[in-house]
Parts: C-alpha cells; sequence; structure tokens
C-alpha cells in the first residue's frame, strides 16, 4: 500500500503526546497513511528514549511505538518555540497529547482558541484518570490503572498472588481506543465539517477491559478472583500437562466438548453427568482437570495439538519469544519488516495489526532520531533557508546528526 493510497492520507497529525499510550495511537495512524509529525522537547524528547531495552544507543521502547513518524525537537517554553508550536498545530487535522489537564493551554495550545482559529481541528487527549474528579490532575501510569481498574484483581495464581500484565496493556489500549476516536472524529467531520475533542484516560480504558468479570459484579455482586491459567468461567478452557509440554486447550460449546472426549478415547466423560453441559464443567473444573491430564499425558503435546486442530478444536502451545518469531504461522502473516534507521543501522520491526483491502499496512519510515526531520518539516511551514538557521543557531530547535556528521 502506497502512502497516497491508505485510507488516512492527507491526514496531518501534530503528536504532542510521549511513553506509549499516545504514541501507540499515533503509529496506528501512521500505519493508515496519516502524515504524524512527533514535536519533542529539545531537552531529550520523548521520555521513553531513555527507557530500556537498548540496542547500542537506541531505545527499543522508543522504537517498538514509533514507526511512520517524523519528529521535530523544540525549546515548547521559549515565545518562539511556542509560536512554532502553535503553527504546527493550526496546520495540522489532530493534535494529540497526553498531559495533565490544562498542560496544554499553559504551552500556548488553549483548544479553544485553536478551534476558533481552525474550526476542523480534532484535538484528542489521553490522561491518567479523566478530566473530573479528585485525581483528574494527577499523574497515571499504566500498572497503576491495572491495579486500580480491578485487572490486577483478576489475573495471577489466586487472590494472595496477583500479577500485573506482562506488557503495558492499558498504555496500549488507550492508545487503541484513542486512535479509534480520531478516526470517527475524522470521518464525522467529513460530514459537517466541524472537528471535535476526543478524549479517554487510563483508568477508563482499563475498566473498559474488564468485560464480564466487572459486569458480573455489577450483576450479582460477586467479586471475581484469579483463576491462574484457566479461564474464568469456561472449562475445559486454559493450560494442560500432556507427556512433555503444556498446551493450551480451549472447548467453548458442547460439540467441540464431544469431540475431545471422542480423541481423548474416553466415551464414558462424554456421558459423565458432572460434564454434561458447559455450566456443569465449569462447576467441576478442577476433577475435570485432573481427568483430562492424566490422559493427555499418554502422548506428547503437538502430536495432541495436531489432532485437536483437525477436529476443529480451539488449542496451541505456549510459546517464548524466540519460539513465536520462528513459527511459521507467525511468518506467514508477515508482522516483521526490516527498517533502516537514519544512522543506517537496520531494525526489524513489528509493523501495525491491520490489513486494507487485503494487504498489511507498512512501516512507512523507521522510528526517527531527535529532531530528525527537524529541517524538513520547517521548510513545509515556509520557513526560509535562513529562518531555519536562525532557529537552529538561537536553540529554539534542533535536528539530529548520523555518526558521521552528516544531517539526518
Amino acid at each position: 500500500m502506497t502512502t497516497n493510497a491508505a485510507p488516512l492520507a492527507g491526514i496531518t497529525v501534530l503528536d504532542l503526546s510521549r511513553a506509549l499510550a499516545g504514541p501507540y495511537a499515533t503509529a496506528l495512524l501512521a500505519d493508515l497513511g496519516a502524515t504524524v509529525i512527533k514535536a519533542e522537547s529539545i531537552k531529550g524528547g520523548d521520555s521513553s528514549r531513555s527507557w530500556p531495552p537498548f540496542e547500542n544507543e537506541h531505545s527499543l521502547y522508543f522504537d517498538s511505538a514509533n514507526r511512520g513518524k517524523s519528529s521535530i525537537a523544540v525549546d515548547f517554553y521559549t515565545p518562539e518555540g511556542m509560536d512554532l508550536l502553535r503553527q504546527l498545530a493550526l496546520e495540522a487535522d489532530v493534535v494529540i497529547d497526553n498531559f495533565r489537564p490544562g498542560v496544554l493551554t499553559e504551552m500556548g495550545l488553549d483548544p479553544e482558541d485553536l478551534r476558533a482559529k481552525n474550526p476542523g481541528l480534532i484535538i484528542a487527549s489521553v490522561t491518567g484518570f479523566g478530566t473530573s474528579g479528585p485525581l483528574a490532575r494527577t499523574a497515571g501510569l499504566d500498572q497503576v490503572a491495572q491495579a486500580m481498574s480491578g485487572l490486577m484483581s483478576v489475573t495471577g495464581q489466586d487472590a494472595d498472588h496477583m500479577y500485573r500484565f506482562g506488557v503495558p496493556i492499558v498504555d496500549m489500549c488507550a492508545g487503541i481506543f484513542t486512535a479509534y476516536g480520531i478516526a470517527a472524529a475524522l470521518a464525522g467531520r467529513a460530514r459537517t465539517g466541524a472537528g471535535l475533542d476526543i478524549s479517554t484516560s487510563l483508568l477508563e480504558s482499563a475498566l473498559a477491559l474488564s468485560a464480564f468479570q466487572g459486569q458480573r459484579y455489577l450483576s450479582n455482586g460477586e467479586v471475581p478472583v484469579p483463576q491462574g491459567n484457566d479461564h474464568p468461567v469456561l472449562a475445559p478452557y486454559g493450560v494442560f500437562k500432556t507427556a512433555d509440554i503444556p498446551v493450551i486447550i480451549a472447548v467453548g460449546n458442547d460439540k467441540q466438548w464431544l469431540e475431545l472426549c471422542a480423541l481423548l478415547a474416553d466415551p464414558a466423560l462424554a456421558q459423565d453427568p458432572d460434564y454434561t453441559t458447559g455450566r456443569d464443567r465449569s462447576t467441576n473444573r478442577n476433577a475435570l482437570a485432573r481427568r483430562l491430564e492424566e490422559l493427555l499425558k499418554d502422548r506428547p503435546g503437538l502430536e495432541w495439538l495436531e489432532s485437536f486442530r483437525a477436529a476443529k478444536i480451539p488449542c496451541g502451545p505456549i510459546y517464548n519469544y524466540a519460539e513465536v518469531f520462528a513459527d511459521p504461522q507467525v511468518a506467514a502473516v508477515d508482522m516483521v519488516r526490516t527498517v533502516i534507521r537514519y544512522d543506517g543501522t537496520k531494525l526489524p520491526l513489528l509493523r501495525g495489526p491491520l490489513s486494507v483491502n487485503g494487504e498489511p499496512t507498512p512501516v512507512h519510515k523507521a522510528p526517527p532520531a531527535l529532531g530528525e526531520d527537524t529541517r524538513e518539516i520547517l521548510k513545509k511551514l515556509a520557513f526560509t533557508a535562513e529562518q531555519i538557521e536562525q532557529l537552529m543557531s538561537t536553540g529554539i530547535v534542533r535536528e539530529s546528526l548520523s555518526s558521521d556528521g552528516v544531517r539526518a
């Protein structure tokens, strides 16, 4: 897919966000063809540039969420820097930030003033706890939202051993929700010509992920507890030991249950009244798991998986990341793309998860160095060469240089 043919071709996004929630949103927009200008503080840029893991001087945390973007490095708190940010905002279709409420105005980017001059502007914001309430101006982070939303209370082995997710799932979902809101606002603007304010928070996003666990409390007053690696309501659905490796088996209906019993060569299991219905199997899950593992220990896990897949029973192995990227199905969906950074180094990078008309969204550009595109962005704003040099020499903006001293 060429950039011009992408769904968001011609849309310009001014990205003032940092860390993960906002940058993940704008990476998804860039995948779909939007021009994303990442405006970063001249004093170190996006905070995630300093976060591990590292490949030499490159933060792989930063790289994982900033594909497809251009970077301009600006002194945010000088009058000249504020004027430049304001000009970028007024030229954009979308402005996104993840500051605390009110910070955008403190930076000279009052939303009402911007909207008065650019009525079609969409302003998107991600906060920690929302725009109202006692914690509205409090900084929020992913794990705090996981804890406060109840997600950690249902993740882990039991109520005494609760865990965070192994990835910052709330940040990423807040980014997805924000990108979804921006796309909806763009669709609405195409009809009305008017921009919208779009906002979410880590807390709201985490609560939205509660699904039936939150609903069981709201409707029945039940407080869910962790179920380890078992599904909280369906059975058999979870991790089961075989002769050599643990595998995931996920039985979602009675037909799959009968198929499983047939493959395990235990006809009596299918007739056992303790396991006749999905509710029965859930109620007696522990005894059922022990009985299944007695049958599963007779064959290696991969052999079982082959049989289960042939019978259309959902199942799979538990991979580490080395095994993930060696799997033929992962290779078939072509998620890994190699891009070249400004300094000539190669970066294998996961693309976005969408396809358009059967074609996976590409990685349009490697994650940028701080200020990599400053000069080009200023040129597109009609700054003259002399004006650009003046901004550079006075420290209002900066650009990155490659290791040989050549401008990026």
